[in-house]
Formats: C-alpha cells, sequence, structure tokens
C-alpha cells in the first residue's frame, strides 16, 4: 500500500491499493473511491469488537475497501479541521489513543479497549476512561483537531500536558493525572483542574487544538451569524 497526505489543518489521506491489499475505515470517514474499488460494513472481529468499538466512541461497524482488476485508489478525511498521523507497527509495538482518534488502517492492524489502570486518569483525564489499543502489523492512521506536536521522551522524563489535548502514546509510556497547582489556581487559572502527566521513555502526540475548545470557541456566534445573514439578505431584498 502506498499513501499520501495532503492538505495543511483540513488534511485527506489518500491510498494506493493492490489488487490482494484491504483496507478498513471508520463509517462515514470515506471522501472518494476509484470505480473499482469495492466496500463492505461490517461488524469487524464479530459481535463483542463491534460493541468495544461503540464503547470506544467509534461507529459499531467498520467499513472495509479492496479493489478489483488492477489497483485502486481511497481516501479518508477526518470529521473536523485537523492533522492525519500514519502509526507504523511492527507486530511488537503498541499504541495507546484517544477514543475516537483512530481513522483507517490495513488489514493488519487491530484494536481492542484499554482501561485506565488509575480511577483519578479515567474521571478526570480528558481521554475518558477508555482509550483505544491499536496493536498489529502495519499502518494505522489518526486524526485529531488542530495541529501535531510530537515528542520523543527519554526514560523518565516527564511532561505535563493540558488535560485532553494528548492524541495518543507508544505503550511504554506511563500516563497520570494531577491536580493543577492549589485550588485557586484550579477554579481561576483557565487550565483546567487537572493535568496530564506523560513520563517517557516513548513517542507522545499532542493536538494544538480540542474539539470541545472548538466547539466552546464557536458557540457564541453559531446563533448570531445566522441573524446578521438573515438581516443582511433582507436589506438587500428591501424589506
Amino acid at each position: 500500500m502506498r499513501y499520501k497526505i495532503t492538505g495543511d489543518n483540513l488534511q485527506i489521506v489518500t491510498m494506493e491499493l493492490q489488487p490482494n491489499e484491504k483496507i478498513f475505515a471508520e463509517a462515514g470517514a470515506m471522501v472518494y473511491m476509484s470505480a473499482n474499488m469495492n466496500m463492505q460494513a461490517r461488524a469487524r472481529g464479530g459481535l463483542m469488537k463491534g460493541l468495544k468499538r461503540a464503547v470506544m466512541g467509534e461507529s459499531f461497524f467498520v467499513t472495509e475497501f479492496w479493489p478489483q482488476g488492477g489497483s485502486g485508489l481511497a481516501a479518508f478525511a477526518g470529521n473536523a479541521p485537523g492533522t492525519i498521523k500514519p502509526i507504523v507497527l511492527d507486530g511488537n509495538k503498541q499504541f495507546m489513543a484517544q477514543r475516537d482518534a483512530f481513522l483507517c488502517a490495513e488489514n493488519g492492524i487491530m484494536m481492542d479497549i484499554a482501561f485506565q489502570k488509575k480511577l483519578s486518569a479515567g474521571f478526570f483525564g480528558g481521554e475518558g476512561f477508555i482509550l483505544q489499543r491499536i496493536f498489529g502489523q502495519g499502518t494505522a492512521f489518526i486524526h485529531a483537531c488542530g495541529d501535531f506536536v510530537e515528542m520523543d521522551l527519554q526514560p523518565n522524563q516527564t511532561i505535563k500536558v493540558d488535560t485532553g489535548s494528548v492524541v495518543g502514546w507508544d505503550s511504554t509510556v506511563r500516563y497520570d493525572i494531577q491536580r493543577a497547582g492549589n485550588i485557586k489556581t484550579s477554579l481561576f487559572g483557565g487550565e483546567g483542574l487537572f493535568l496530564t502527566i506523560l513520563t517517557g521513555p516513548g513517542k507522545v502526540i499532542l493536538q494544538s487544538m480540542t474539539l470541545h475548545n472548538l466547539a466552546s470557541a464557536l458557540r457564541p456566534y453559531i446563533g448570531q451569524s445566522s441573524g446578521n445573514t438573515g438581516a443582511g439578505i433582507g436589506s438587500l431584498l428591501g424589506q
């Protein structure tokens, strides 16, 4: 499989498949495909795997794609402005991701639920109590809001991150939650009540904008924008 990611922060990944290759994607992620591509919705891995995907925030079914009569193309994009990142797995490495980060993957990739070890991380972490564990052999593609910042943490190197801004990390990275300063800082500092603590070794991927923050920033303008548009049209029509 060959692929190309295009765009800045409204990215799309286009895959070129040979006749013996198959990929699968989150339902509704496909943007376009060549005429010789077949597609079929499946509860990949059976009923229990489908239920686990639903718990992770993904759809119960995934859609599988494969070409017929030669090579074929299929392209995928996320449901919000953001970035796409390939995660290459060799059968030994595992990657932990926020519950709605998965976009598409080669057929050799598998996913499962990964529960947080500590209740504090589960209840107060921006990723929630349940994470995606991505493993197997091949390339998986994740998507999240904003731009990505990648860091390779050394053994025992620690960073503190705004809760919810972590897209994913290697399974070798330790994860915990810490209160953001004292009570006054937590309540009035504007950074939330808790910080995510990540300790190496391993790769960490962060996002510059969360979907929650994007929605909060746009919410005050949605109704106002509609009203202004209507007023402008009325003025133009002389009403």
